[in-house]
């Protein structure tokens, strides 16, 4: 019997010490980004850059509102599309996709698109928007060994993010999803971060399976116009 409340002692003991660990960890985090604070002054930021895949060089440009709104507009080969989404509606246009008019996204997936309206760094929001974290080791990234934090949402989406220890940056993420009955997996790297008004911290390269994304500037609460967030009737 004493043995076994030894071991119940000692798990409880480690399972303490793995959630101080991980809290520590998203403390450290939200600090080097900027800190809560800065943060909840961001109503708006207006993104301009470049990605380059396939050979192509595709500008582009993103709106977003906080908790409200976004809009991201594509140029390449002489053709412009966009992305928009809202609270209640959302559109997609790509004429370099085959698209001849804008179609309006489904209720389900503005529904399921909804977290992706906060401006704010995910370990910020995780918790409000109903999501989990997980401490689950380290790896190795290109020679950086990182912590590894799984976040989970409500509709058990999954994203492992791995956070430098020396600059408590994130520095790389994947995703897991399913589209037709089949789960994949999406991987991101960030680097260049930098310091912006207001004191906050972004990357400025950020790179996939979509291409290589250069961030040519950021403005911080510009005063954005309501009406690009709707499509003419």
């Amino acid at each position: 019997m004493k043995k076994l409340i030894s071991t119940l002692i000692i798990a409880l003991l480690s399972i303490n010490c793995f959630s101080q660990n991980l809290d520590e960890i998203v403390k450290k985090h939200i600090d080097a980004v900027g800190g809560k604070d800065n943060w909840a002054k961001v109503k708006s930021i207006k993104t301009t850059g470049s990605v380059k895949a396939n050979g192509a060089d595709i500008k582009i440009v993103m709106l977003q509102v906080d908790k409200k709104a976004s809009r991201q507009d594509i140029a390449v080969m002489g053709m412009n599309g966009y992305n928009i989404l809202t609270t209640t509606e959302g559109w997609s246009y790509m004429p370099f996709g085959g698209q001849t008019k804008p179609e309006p996204l489904t209720p389900d997936d503005v529904k399921k698109s909804q977290d992706e309206l906060s401006i704010l760094p995910d370990f910020l929001t995780y918790k409000e928007q109903g999501k989990k974290i997980e401490y689950i080791g380290k790896d190795d990234v290109d020679g950086t060994e990182c912590f590894k934090i799984k976040m989970t949402n409500k509709e058990k989406k999954e994203v492992t993010y791995y956070i430098d220890p020396s600059t408590y940056y994130i520095i790389k993420q994947t995703s897991k999803d399913t589209k037709d009955g089949k789960e994949y997996e999406n991987t991101s790297s960030m680097s260049n971060y930098k310091k912006l008004d207001g004191g906050i911290v972004c990357p400025y390269n950020i790179s996939g399976g979509f291409g290589e994304m250069e961030i040519v500037s950021m403005e911080i609460n510009p005063k954005i116009d309501e009406a690009l967030f709707k499509i003419a009737k």
